[in-house]
């Protein structure tokens, strides 16, 4: 079965400049602004927001 457009898998950045990313899928219907999520950054040793990339 094919993946719809509807849930496109997006990549999280970190905001604290450390370069570490995530990967997840999003609803492009009920979130059309990009995501910001607030996750642990192994690198900087605490949680950073992340947002999404493009």
């Amino acid at each position: 079965m094919a993946r719809s457009t509807t849930r496109p898998v997006v990549k999280l950045r970190s905001m604290a400049g450390t370069g570490v990313t995530y990967t997840t899928r999003k609803n492009r219907l009920n979130d059309p602004d990009r995501m910001v999520l607030r996750k642990y950054d192994p690198v900087a040793g605490a949680h950073a927001l992340f947002r999404e990339e493009r």
